[in-house]
């Protein structure tokens, strides 16, 4: 026991040495003095957070449940990073490619950033699939659940969008072909096809203005597009409840 205590005692001495620990903890207990002090007083955040999260779960809810919650984790870790690596990339023909490069090779924790976020685009698609199955197979889609239904299958859209606009960004020979078939597929589509292929490349081939298009697409447009329909889709939840099983 007394060893452990001296390990302890050791541990916290190098790390003050290095670190003001007594600052730290000081500057912590004050910020959490001002949400939990005068800013409580007045606008009354321990009343607000214990009714929005105070809600009884239904027994019947087991770990698929989560999907959507993963999700949803996913799309901010996607926010955050993706932050970040907009500060170094430039959606240019010229430093796409470039930028990108020097993100992976030079910017420090580029390499992870860039990964995190490539991987978990491919996690978060393959979590709101799930999600969607899970709501299909519970037959959680019936009224009064319908138009929730729907919003669902709009962010499942935005999802795949986001996928396929941010496959261009890096600029190289593989996002260039991949988004020249992609958008083929689009232009195959019966009447709107030709406009549709127009309006997504920004003319009859795959330019510097796609590019543009879809750095837009990506960083703004679909960005908001998800936040509206995630107030949607969790103020429905919150008026509805969860679903009872079959």
């Amino acid at each position: 026991m007394k060893e452990t205590k001296g390990r302890g005692s050791r541990l916290y001495e190098w790390f003050n040495d290095r670190i003001d620990v007594n600052q730290i903890l000081g500057w912590f207990l004050s910020a959490s003095g001002i949400i939990y002090g005068g800013l409580d007083r007045r606008l009354e955040f321990r009343e607000a957070l214990e009714k929005a999260l105070k809600k009884p779960v239904p027994k019947h809810v087991n770990w698929t449940f989560c999907f959507g919650g993963m999700t949803f984790f996913l799309f901010l870790i996607q926010a955050a990073t993706g932050i970040l690596l907009t500060l170094y990339y430039r959606p240019t023909p010229e430093g796409a490619y470039e930028s990108v490069r020097h993100i992976t090779n030079h910017v420090y924790y580029g390499w992870l950033i860039r990964g995190i976020h490539h991987w978990a685009a491919n996690v978060m698609i393959l979590m709101v699939i799930l999600h969607m199955l899970r709501v299909y197979f519970y037959a959680a889609y019936k009224p009064p659940r319908e138009l929730n239904w729907l919003v669902g299958v709009g962010l499942l859209g935005i999802t795949l969008a986001f996928g396929f606009t941010g496959y261009l960004l890096p600029w190289d020979q593989l996002a260039f072909w991949a988004t020249t078939v992609g958008s083929q597929i689009a232009g195959a589509v019966p009447i709107v096809g030709a406009p549709l292929l127009v309006m997504m490349r920004g003319g009859e081939t795959v330019t510097g203005e796609t590019l543009t298009r879809f750095f837009a697409a990506h960083v703004i447009i679909l960005p908001v597009a998800t936040i509206v329909l995630l107030a949607l889709h969790f103020l429905m939840i919150r008026r509805q409840g969860i679903s009872d099983p079959l």
